[in-house]
């Protein structure tokens, strides 16, 4: 399986995404300020851009079983997670349907999203029945 995220809006505090499973849209994403290279400010920095593969794994902070990147460079446990705001994230990857704040401000945000990671699950849960599931993460 395939999933690819698009890096489209950036803010000072946040970055919005397009995220596609197997070419396909299912979601925008949330995630902090993507920075130069080499600059990170924990909590408050998006990974680096890269192929990453993505596991299912039971998150001790959410209480359930949420998607994992593997060795992420400089990170530990980035998920992709519900969330809103760039309060909701610490490095991780929020999910929405929707988009807010999109006009010059210095942050965004994603509704819906405890559906959209709902319907992200159960297409992750099918194609990791199948083999392994990879992230690639563009910047803009």
């Amino acid at each position: 399986m395939e999933c690819r995220l698009d890096r489209r809006w950036l803010a000072p505090l946040d970055t919005i995404g397009a995220l596609r499973v197997d070419g396909r849209f299912e979601c925008f994403t949330l995630e902090d300020a993507v920075r130069a290279p080499c600059v990170k400010i924990a909590g408050e920095t998006a990974i680096p851009a890269g192929r990453y593969q993505l596991v299912i794994t039971p998150s001790a902070r959410f209480k359930e079983d949420l998607p994992l990147l593997v060795d992420v460079p400089g990170f530990e446990g980035i998920r992709l997670h519900a969330g809103n705001t760039h309060d909701d994230t610490e490095g991780c990857l929020l999910v929405g349907q929707m988009l807010t704040g999109l006009a010059p401000g210095p942050s965004f945000t994603v509704g819906n999203s405890r559906r959209a990671l709902g319907g992200l699950l159960v297409k992750l849960r099918e194609g990791l029945a199948t083999g392994p599931a990879w992230l690639t993460i563009t910047d803009p």
